[in-house]
């Protein structure tokens, strides 16, 4: 049986090949499409190429410039910073929106934090405060460099296994994410991932007005506990959190009108679906 969630990220990805830049000699992964006054620029996580947010880009294009992103295989967070900014530059592009998840989010706020001239508005999506004993727990706490690829894949492949034992409704998510490590996403890109991570620098402060940040979060994150997330909101001031009440660490996947309508809330524009459910509101 088909998988719908490949299947439609497959049609997406024929229809806008992700092509290649190079960036203070790093080699990105670029989808540039959309038009608009606002440009969203959208970093993913370790589990997902800059198409991973096909469903956000084809429902948004025709009102924003998007540029979604996937990450080189070298690098690390402070040099991927200075490689968004080259990136806007190269597109002109004074000011971007910048939506991050997990790892993309770690990414976002340093760049909001590093060049808040250059970010209208900051989504902090699904994402940590700081990075602080990530090196002791797996995979991060292997050599990085040198431990088999097989063996960090296998760290993904086991959890993402047991959430679909948990999650039976979730499976074809599952076997989404696990094409990724299975190999959409090569070794030395998966290397990098990681070590940015492990070796990530402490985040800066948030300078951007209350009204440019936003948070995402899920009731249900395996990887963002509670306490990060509430450590999350708490170095954003004034932030305006949004907590889905299911969506695991994927929300933009399973949940992507929700996903995209809150998107196009915080940047002004026009529902595109029916909007967040009653108990799904913005936060105080």
């Amino acid at each position: 049986m088909t998988n719908p969630l490949i299947a439609a990220r497959d049609a997406f990805a024929a229809q806008n090949p992700e092509t290649r830049i190079t960036l203070n000699g790093r080699d990105w992964g670029l989808t540039d499409t959309g038009s608009g006054s606002q440009t969203l620029l959208l970093i993913p996580g370790t589990l997902g190429r800059g198409d991973i947010f096909w469903q956000q880009i084809e429902a948004l294009a025709p009102r924003l410039r998007i540029l979604a992103v996937s990450y080189p295989d070298a690098g690390g967070i402070a040099n991927w910073c200075a490689d968004m900014l080259t990136l806007l530059d190269e597109k002109g592009v004074t000011q971007a929106a910048v939506l991050g998840s997990s790892l993309g989010g770690y990414l976002a706020q340093t760049i909001a934090g590093a060049a808040p001239a250059r970010v209208s508005h900051l989504f902090a999506a699904n994402t940590l405060h700081s990075v602080q004993g990530l090196e002791t727990r797996p995979p991060y706490s292997a050599d990085l460099a040198n431990a088999p690829i097989e063996t960090l894949r296998a760290g993904f492949t086991m959890a993402m296994q047991a959430w679909g034992e948990s999650h039976p409704d979730q499976a074809d998510l599952v076997e989404f994410l696990l094409a990724e490590v299975g190999g959409r996403i090569t070794e030395g890109e998966m290397r990098a991932r990681l070590a940015a991570l492990k070796h990530g620098p402490e985040l800066p402060a948030i300078t951007l007005p209350g009204a440019a940040l936003t948070s995402i979060e899920s009731t249900d994150d395996p990887l963002i506990p509670p306490p990060m997330r509430d450590a999350v909101r708490a170095r954003l001031p004034g932030v305006t959190g949004f907590r889905f009440l299911w969506g695991g660490h994927f929300p933009y996947v399973l949940r992507p009108q929700l996903y995209t309508n809150l998107i196009a809330a915080r940047l002004g524009l026009e529902p595109l679906a029916p909007e967040w459910t009653e108990n799904e509101v913005p936060e105080a």
